[in-house]
């Protein structure tokens, strides 16, 4: 309901009803909505207010001599009986006449500002709508960059490509790990890692001449190209299996291996 009551708001039914001009069916309705909707009657009280206002503001005095100017004239120019008018008359047609021009300017005025202020809303809306267009358009920009840029790292031929599949402790585990040892770089890609209970995490880990040095952690959420830790003169590249908030230990589960001195 409050929904449809936003989508009469956002007519213009109260308007052309404040006017006059509207349908007896249209009428039917805006009394409707405004017997029953606070909102509604509320947004009708408000339009008066508005057209009282412009209609003030756009209110004219009349000239003083006005009533004689005509008088003379239709004396000059009619040869038949005239009925004198008098200034004493309380309300002189062209009062009335002046009145009605002065609201049908008012409500037109004040029909005009809305429409304008509409056209200023909808004008800002898009404009807001461009300018995150335009960031949208430069993020993506920004992501096929650095995409690129792995893409070259990848299929640079001086990268190695070592994959590392799980033991028998994790059989579904795949990774693959880029090695550039020109460039100096390291870069692996989580492929498929087994899921583990809350309190443990996978750890890669390199093995050196005289120990092991560990890399990072590895987490299956992380399903995209990292970068790690190059080590130089590694002899092999480990995965374990650790817990969480220690210390990482060279002799945590291991689940995958694999050479770097045999490819």
């Amino acid at each position: 309901m409050e929904k449809q009551v936003q989508t009469f708001l956002n007519s213009d039914l109260l308007q052309k009803y404040l006017v006059g001009d509207i349908s007896s069916e249209e009428s039917k309705e805006v009394e409707h909505f405004i017997s029953n909707y606070p909102e509604a009657a509320e947004a009708y009280e408000k339009l008066q207010d508005n057209l009282e206002i412009i209609a003030k503001a756009g209110a004219v005095d009349l000239p003083k001599d006005l009533l004689g100017d005509i008088l003379n004239s239709l004396d000059e120019s009619s040869d038949t009986k005239v009925i004198h008018l008098t200034q004493e008359r309380k309300t002189p047609w062209y009062s009335f006449a002046a009145s009605a021009a002065a609201v049908i300017f008012a409500v037109t005025s004040f029909m005009f500002y809305q429409k304008n202020e509409e056209l200023k809303n909808e004008n800002n809306v898009v404009v807001e709508e461009i300018f995150d267009l335009r960031s949208d358009i430069q993020n993506n920009n920004s992501k096929l960059d650095d995409l690129s840029r792995e893409l070259l790292k990848l299929n640079n031929p001086d990268a190695k490509k070592y994959v590392i599949n799980g033991n028998e402790r994790a059989k579904n585990l795949k990774t693959v790990a880029y090695i550039n040892s020109v460039e100096k770089t390291s870069m692996i890609d989580v492929v498929t890692l087994p899921q583990l209970p809350k309190e443990q995490q996978y750890q890669i880990w390199a093995e050196l001449q005289d120990k092991m040095v560990n890399l990072g952690i590895l987490d299956e959420s992380d399903r995209r190209l990292k970068q790690i830790p190059y080590m130089e003169d590694a002899l092999a590249l480990s995965i374990k299996i650790g817990t969480k908030g220690d210390n990482a230990n060279e002799n945590d589960t291991e689940v995958a291996e694999i050479s770097l001195k045999d490819n």
